[in-house]
């Protein structure tokens, strides 16, 4: 004789619209109607969708009505029925109608003109400019200056001085280089997006620097936009190198010309991005004080 367990499994596989115990008839529901509305929308039959999605007409009748069992992988077969993403119906009820047409008109939109899309829509419904400045930004490669400009600035004004690499060291408990080893390009970039939330929801009136490939994570680097006044602080390749060099740094020594070409390809394939922020400083051929002089003229002058 089967155990409970094992039946209620198998009333669930054969789809006969039988629902678990522990299962959620709310999120059935809105999820059921889900899959109509976009059939519908679609202008298929059911007949039609269950053709193509290879699920029975009995399992969709019984999805549909909210007493279906939601079976991850004939659901998948359904979303690719209708063409959408599995996430799409999975979200049924948590997103209004108005944020769904969001995605669609995106999502409709070519690749190449999601970056645009989302500018757009930044400059548009961002926090308005007075609030941002409250939390300067300095962005940009490292050599750039970004760290003894961001320091003195945050004298002259008055202003915690955060340095985005340093808290992320912080929780971390580790040092910089440590975090990379340990957990990996992809495991930094959650801390640093952790970190950055942390100090954008506690600190107002602030000069933050932030980390030269902050701008690769394209919604970090929109939640910088959004809650901060961005500069990007830039330099020649060969001031950037010089600049770390004169740090103290020796890594760039081994293999000089390899490092040289690595630092153009890496500045040329950001720039588009740098570019985006509210300000350019640009510190090429100019000393400290005079970058610095520079940076406070272009934070008077911007709107």
């Amino acid at each position: 004789m089967s155990s409970p367990v094992v039946s209620r499994k198998i009333v669930a596989d054969k789809g006969t619209g039988s629902r678990p115990v522990d299962a959620d008839p709310e999120f059935l529901a809105v999820l059921g109607e889900r899959v109509r509305e976009i059939r519908e929308q679609r202008g298929m039959v059911r007949k039609a969708l269950s053709h193509r999605a290879q699920v029975s007409e009995r399992y969709l009748a019984a999805l549909e009505g909210g007493e279906g069992n939601a079976s991850v992988v004939l659901l998948r077969r359904v979303a690719a029925a209708l063409g959408v993403r599995l996430v799409d119906l999975l979200d049924a009820g948590e997103l209004s109608a108005e944020q769904r047409s969001l995605h669609r008109f995106i999502e409709a939109l070519p690749q190449a003109r999601h970056a645009e899309a989302l500018q757009h829509l930044t400059e548009a419904f961002g926090q308005d400019t007075a609030v941002r400045r409250k939390r300067i930004t300095l962005i940009g490669l490292r050599g750039a200056g970004k760290t003894s400009l961001g320091g003195a600035l945050g004298r002259v004004l008055r202003r915690p001085f955060i340095e985005l690499d340093r808290e992320i060291e912080r929780e971390a408990g580790i040092a910089l280089a440590e975090v990379f080893l340990l957990y990996g390009q992809a495991g930094y970039r959650r801390i640093e997006r952790r970190c950055l939330e942390r100090i954008i929801q506690a600190q107002e009136n602030i000069v933050l620097e932030v980390g030269g490939g902050i701008v690769s994570e394209p919604e970090t680097y929109e939640l910088l936009r959004l809650n901060c006044f961005t500069v990007w602080v830039k330099a020649s390749p060969e001031e950037h190198m010089s600049r770390v060099l004169a740090q103290g740094d020796l890594r760039p020594m081994s293999g000089h010309a390899e490092a040289m070409e690595d630092l153009r390809k890496i500045l040329a394939s950001r720039e588009p991005l740098y570019a985006r922020a509210d300000v350019t400083l640009d510190t090429a051929g100019h000393s400290e004080g005079e970058s610095f002089d520079s940076l406070r003229a272009l934070l008077a002058s911007a709107p």
